[in-house]
């Protein structure tokens, strides 16, 4: 796995921020939300020209998926598309922020028990493990 460079590191963390930013009211109403957690792109990586990781969000654990570079214009909120990873095909929805798009699938829709952000953490790197793992080393 190729470590990420300083730009992808700010591009992340720009993109959590428009996030954050955009459902922030979605957050606080929801009554199922951690109030441990917020808002964080985690353990993403490089894979076929984009980078993919977790969102995690006070209500919800998001595959997410990040063309590299920008796509085009064309794409808006809603578009959906199959994606292949190697664990398998993975349904995700587009998100437009700002001059970004962000892919995603949600993966667990309550994260209420997790004690904190340590534990989102931990829980982003299972998953992480488990998508990026070729469907021919699970159990073989």
């Amino acid at each position: 796995m190729q470590a990420l460079s300083g730009d992808q590191y700010e591009r992340l963390s720009r993109l959590a921020a428009a996030y954050r930013q955009r459902h922030a009211d979605d957050f606080e109403a929801a009554p199922r939300r951690n109030p441990h957690l917020w808002v964080d792109a985690l353990c993403f990586q490089q894979h076929d020209g984009a980078l993919v990781g977790v969102l995690i969000t006070p209500l919800a654990l998001l595959l997410a998926r990040i063309v590299l570079p920008l796509e085009d214009d064309e794409t808006v909120s809603g578009d959906r598309r199959v994606v292949e990873l190697p664990s398998g095909r993975y349904l995700m929805t587009a998100e437009r922020l700002g001059g970004e798009v962000l892919w995603y699938s949600e993966l667990l829709d309550d994260l209420s028990a997790l004690s904190g952000p340590m534990e989102a953490s931990r829980l982003a790197q299972q998953v992480m493990e488990r998508v990026m793992a070729s469907t021919t080393d699970n159990g073989q």
